[in-house]
């Protein structure tokens, strides 16, 4: 039980050879792909001497420092050397093997951060000795463990004629091996880099207190302490070039002279540390290049992995190799996941662009997540993302196979029309759950609250979308409209009115043209773009005019009085109310008249005509009540409220009116909006100073069946 502590201390003292050891001169070593065979090893305090060898198989020289130095430039990481010592630790705290899994995608720095780590523990005199193999997992022929094992035990010191064949006995000869090492006092560290497979590496695994680094695009559960590595973060990024910039010119001033442009180059490499390093040795080829100008050339290029190859290193390549090691149904989502115009995805969105069973599709992506080409979203569960780069990959082997015949371009296609199908109808269904009318709710989702948490997790997939189609731009910015005001993402409201007035102009809905208008007005006014709002609203009237469609040219007419009455035009502002309210009443509709009522209240105010605001008022919240619209009745009490108060009435008309309000509310489920409205009830203060900045109330407009 003495061989964790003691190692340590054991470890400190071999500054010279241990019994039954010899100097010799120097290394012969032996040739295997990435083995290293350096001809010196690195002791307890990183001092050096003349190589060891074991006696038994004298003259043989052993290989213990084959650790190179990080590259210049290495810098951050602090986070993660600090975990990768903690496994390592000869005192840690627990009884695990000291075995480290670095992971992390092509180019983020894992084998960097493997020689960091090992140099650092060596500092510490945790290790008398480093082993490394290159296991070239993502080379077309992988090494197999069996090729490892021969290099790792003549870097040990065995000949080759005291190597057992391929089979059990070598892994028996390597482990026993290092115990005689740890009999001795030796704690030796192997990394083991760039694994693709636990087969590669299950093998390799030493016994008793030596340790272990693996690093490899893959999760590899089962070895130890897993550690993923990610992108540097933009400071980092920023310094590893400019240290990359002045190890081949020191004088190199670039990312001093100009550090914006050095901050919008970084971005554009993704802060990878190897496109950083291509992105440095590409400046060093062309010294008088801005660095403006080669962030312009990754921005502006057809693919931005064009402008990341430096004739030696390629992201492209990198990426292909970690492709070419899936599955063919892994490599066919991969490719599908192009499709998807957002940022992230949802694994039922990821099942409906494969035309998948959910839990078939959510295997696949998880092994895509393993392979570290896509990653789980981390602030929701079920929802996957791809970093910048990978994408513009992704995209490329997407194009690609659209373009390799009539067969699988038609496949994409209808893979990409389902998904639009899908955010369309699961925005409509959501969008149910939000309109406060009381018509039937969608079985789709549960309630409001689990409504709103769809939109706001596919917020930005859903407005991407609109810009794919004419038909998706038009029907989402009908399905939008409610959740866009209710979040106040006016700005997304102004967008996706705009792509739905283009689409009615190339489908030629006028119709539909003139509700676009009408709600477009809307998010403008609330944007406060009175001007704009108004000259939306008389244009929607003047379209739906045309139509003879009654019952939407009220709705305008009473959006256009809102709009009039923010640019204090209330006379006009009357007039657009009363006409809405004469036209519902043509058309039946009280549910409309019920909106005009209310809003001619507040027209009625501005004009200082406060009793028949106050009559105005009352009409609007016993019809919206009669409707079982309880939402617009808690606006409605509340807006008559402001109106009692205006017109002087006494403190007990002005509290029931605000409990009317709170309780409309409630009966909702707007709870919040109840706890507003009860806060007024008790309050003392002046009410007015209380009001919500706007009481009216928009009629919203929806598709016709012909858009």
């Amino acid at each position: 039980m003495g061989g964790k502590n003691s190692a340590k201390r054991k470890g400190k003292k071999s500054g010279k050879p241990q019994q039954g050891q010899a100097r010799v001169g120097s290394s012969a070593g032996s040739d295997f792909r990435g083995a290293g065979f350096a001809g010196s090893q690195v002791l307890g305090h990183g001092t050096m001497t003349a190589n060891t060898y074991v006696q038994q198989y004298a003259p043989v020289p052993t290989a213990l420092d084959a650790l190179p130095q990080p590259p210049v430039g290495f810098t951050g990481r602090e986070d993660d050397l600090a975990y990768i010592l903690g496994v390592l630790d000869p005192d840690r705290s627990d009884e695990g093997p000291a075995v480290a899994v670095l992971s992390g995608w092509g180019g983020v720095g894992k084998t960097t951060l493997a020689y960091a780590a090992g140099h650092a523990a060596q500092k510490q005199g945790w290790f008398t000795g480093v082993l490394l193999v290159d296991l070239h997992g993502y080379d077309p022929q992988p090494a197999q463990a069996e090729e490892a094992l021969e290099a790792l035990l003549r870097s040990l010191g065995v000949p080759h004629e005291h190597l057992p064949p391929p089979g059990a006995g070598r892994d028996a000869l390597y482990r026993s091996q290092l115990n005689a090492r740890q009999d001795k006092g030796e704690r030796l560290l192997v990394v083991t880099d760039n694994a693709s497979a636990i087969a590669q590496v299950q093998p390799l695994v030493p016994p008793g207190h030596h340790g272990m680094l693996v690093t490899s695009r893959h999760r590899l559960t089962g070895l130890g302490r897993m550690r993923t590595i990610n992108r540097l973060q933009p400071e980092d990024a920023v310094a590893l070039l400019e240290a990359a910039l002045k190890n081949n010119d020191p004088d190199d001033p670039r990312v001093g002279q100009d550090p914006e442009a050095a901050e919008r180059l970084a971005s554009a490499c993704g802060y990878l540390p190897l496109a950083l390093q291509i992105t440095a040795a590409l400046l060093a080829q062309d010294p008088g290049q801005p660095l403006s100008e080669r962030a312009d050339a990754l921005g502006g290029t057809e693919s931005v992995l064009d402008g990341l190859d430096d004739g030696e290193r390629s992201l492209r390549t990198m990426f292909d190799q970690s492709l070419e090691r899936l599955t063919p149904q892994e490599q066919d989502l991969f490719r599908l996941l192009a499709l998807n115009p957002g940022p992230d995805i949802s694994t039922p969105a990821a099942a409906v662009l494969a035309d998948q069973p959910q839990p078939a599709t959510e295997r696949l992506l998880a092994r895509l997540a393993a392979s570290h080409l896509i990653e789980r979203t981390p602030t929701a569960r079920g929802r996957w993302q791809m970093h910048d780069l990978l994408r513009a990959y992704t995209h490329e082997q997407a194009t690609a196979t659209m373009n390799s015949g009539r067969a699988p371009r038609r496949r994409y296609d209808q893979a990409r029309d389902r998904l639009i199908h899908h955010y369309i109808q699961h925005a409509q269904a959501a969008d149910t759950h939000l309109d406060r009318r009381g018509n039937a709710v969608s079985v789709r989702f549960t309630d409001r609250d689990q409504a709103l948490k769809w939109f706001d997790a596919e917020r930005e997939n859903l407005m991407a979308t609109a810009h794919t189609t004419p038909q998706a731009a038009l029907h989402l910015s009908f399905a939008l409209n409610s959740y866009l005001r209710w979040r106040r993402h006016l700005q997304d409201n102004v967008v996706v009115n705009a792509l739905a007035l283009d689409a009615c102009t190339k489908l030629n809905v006028t119709r539909n043209k003139a509700k676009v208008w009408n709600n477009l007005g809307g998010a403008l006014r609330e944007l406060r773009r009175f001007d704009d709002a108004l000259h939306a609203h008389q244009t929607a009237r003047d379209l739906i005019q045309q139509t003879g469609d009654t019952h939407s040219e009220a709705k305008t007419w009473n959006n256009l009085g809102t709009a009039l009455k923010e640019l204090r035009r209330f006379d006009d502002a009357l007039h657009a109310h009363q006409t809405a309210r004469d036209l519902h009443q043509q058309t039946g509709d009280t549910h409309g008249e019920a909106i005009a009522w209310n809003n001619l209240g507040t027209a009625y105010r501005g004009l200082g005509r406060v009793d028949e605001a106050v009559v105005a008022g009352k009409q609007a919240a016993a019809m919206l009540a009669a409707e079982r619209d309880w939402f617009r009745t808690g606006t409605a009490w509340g807006e008559l409220a402001t109106t009692l108060t205006a017109a002087g009435a006494d403190t007990a008309q002005v509290q029931e009116a605000w409990e009317q309000s709170a309780q409309a509310y409630t009966e909702a489920g707007a709870d919040e909006e109840a706890a507003a409205s009860r806060e007024h009830a008790n309050s003392t203060e002046s009410v007015e100073a209380q009001l919500p900045a706007v009481t009216d109330l928009p009629e919203r407009d929806v598709a016709s069946e012909s858009g």
